[in-house]
């Protein structure tokens, strides 16, 4: 299994650019690429999906367990030729003073070499003593060869080339010039994610251009198939998450649009592993909700489009309408922001679906950042499979909105313990059957949330069910199976 890690001395040395040109330069050349991100991240992903044309997966030590790291990954990198994963941060930070979920700790958990980003702005001789302090602080650590960004010229590259050479053993795989075409269409949040960015697909295509001709793809590639052989069995871990099926299949509506589109592809998988058949969803232009059973609005930037959404009443009059009728509906950050009142930006405010009781207020510096931990109130509406306590719950959160004015007599489904929420102390507003917060939710951890959903749309909808009517779905209306045409006698 080809494979390596691209990480960095510290965040913000471009190497979610850098990913994203090697994913595509790679493509070019023929080969199946299967990225991977660590850590909690909607966007980076989105643009390395596109760019490899695969989806593209993330490894969380906060989030996951070891087991399920390495099934995921081992899964995930069927069929492809090489693995990249972009890793978080710098190569040794991380929430744990031991280092337990750094990007190193994945190096080691999955054997990568380490390909270093080094932004080498204002730099010369003072890069040796930078590879070599990282190489000495981990000895289990392969630094496998270091890429220059951001030189300043072909004197810069030339001086940087002779000191890492002459004092380490790290061989330079890449130099790649100070170019703001490189730089991808940035905003407030972060990176734009890909599905908003107008003509990603060739951003991506110049972004890989200018790599290819600026990494030497021929070392990269020996320095991937030079990773570790393979020899751990993912067992039972290498299946997609979700229970099994238990009972009739339910179709479940996402939001996917520019609006919205934060969703790990392997809950989606999960999702359809428990029983749900997904149906797209498009906020700014479809007037109708499909025909379903449940529907889940992700993360996304609503506020960047609060004049389209506030446009297309007839949709957020169909979907107030059908919370109000009892539809079970999940909804995360952009997804609880759709749902309140109305969205207040810039000093716009735009009428949204309604639904929570409660108005949104963007800020200019986020309300709530990074990893949160949640304690399951007892009465949390989605069904458990096991009969013991509620645990607690681990998620992630980044909004620069707060909910305003919200109604006194709410109901939440989780009480914050790391994090802000919605208040500081509580998250997951409970409306019917909508639960909506400002948390990511991903189903690892012992979290099956896409299966507790799934069961939850299906009881909403044959509330009377009993064991056999879930075990034999045409009992309830739904059609049986086909059977062979009986032979004429």
């Amino acid at each position: 299994m080809y494979r390596f890690l691209i990480s960095a001395a510290h965040k913000s040395s471009g190497k979610t650019t850098l990913s994203v040109g090697l994913c595509a330069a790679l493509r070019q050349r023929g080969l199946a690429v299967q990225p991977f991100k660590k850590g909690p991240d909607y966007i980076d992903p989105m643009w390395l999906g596109a760019a490899s044309g695969r989806s593209c997966f993330n490894l969380d030590p906060y989030l996951m367990q070891r087991e399920e790291i390495v099934a995921l990954f081992q899964r995930a990198s069927g069929g492809a030729d090489i693995s990249l994963v972009e890793g978080n941060k710098g190569l040794y930070d991380g929430l744990a003073l031991d280092g337990s979920n750094s990007n190193a700790a994945l190096a080691h958990m999955l054997g990568l070499p380490v390909v270093l980003v080094i932004d080498a702005r204002g730099m010369t001789r003072g890069i040796a003593p930078l590879i070599l302090g990282y190489q000495a602080f981990d000895r289990g650590i392969r630094i496998a060869g270091v890429i220059l960004n951001n030189l300043g010229g072909a004197r810069h590259e030339a001086k940087l080339r002779a000191v890492v050479e002459h004092y380490t053993d790290v061989p330079v795989l890449g130099a790649v010039a100070h170019d703001e075409r490189l730089r991808l269409v940035e905003r407030h949040l972060g990176l734009m994610p890909s599905n908003e960015a107008d003509g990603a697909h060739r951003v991506i295509e110049e972004i890989g251009a200018t790599i290819a001709g600026q990494v030497d793809l021929r070392a990269l590639i020996d320095v991937a198939a030079g990773a570790p052989v393979w020899t751990e069995d993912p067992g039972e871990g290498g299946r997609v998450r979700g229970r099994p099926e238990s009972g009739a299949r339910v179709r479940i509506g996402v939001a996917r649009d520019r609006a919205f589109g934060f969703y790990y592809p392997d809950d989606l998988e999960a999702l359809e592993a428990a029983g749900a058949e997904i149906v797209p969803l498009d906020t700014l232009h479809d007037s109708r909700l499909p025909d379903i059973d449940g529907l889940i609005i992700g993360g996304g930037f609503p506020e960047m489009f609060i004049d389209e959404l506030n446009a297309n009443a007839a949709l957020r009059n169909e979907i107030r309408a059908a919370a109000g009728s009892g539809m079970p509906i999940y909804a995360e950050c952009g997804g609880l922001m759709y749902l309140a009142r109305s969205i207040t930006w810039r000093g716009a405010t735009r009428a949204m679906a309604g639904v929570i009781p409660g108005e949104v207020v963007m800020h200019d510096r986020p309300v709530g950042r990074g990893y949160v931990r949640l304690q399951e109130a007892a009465d949390h509406p989605w069904p458990r499979f096991s009969d013991g306590p509620a645990t607690g719950i681990r998620g992630h959160e980044f909004h620069y909105s707060s909910l305003e004015n919200l109604d006194r007599d709410v109901e939440f489904a989780y009480k914050v313990e790391r994090g802000h929420g919605v208040d500081g102390r509580c998250d997951g507003i409970v409306y019917r059957n909508v639960l909506a917060s400002y948390a990511h939710l991903r189903g690892v951890g012992g979290n099956d949330w896409p299966a507790r959903f799934v069961e939850f749309v299906r009881r909403a909808k044959w509330p009377a069910a009993d064991s056999c009517d879930a075990a034999f779905p045409g009992a309830r209306g739904e059609p049986a199976p086909a059977e062979s045409a009986p032979v004429a006698g």
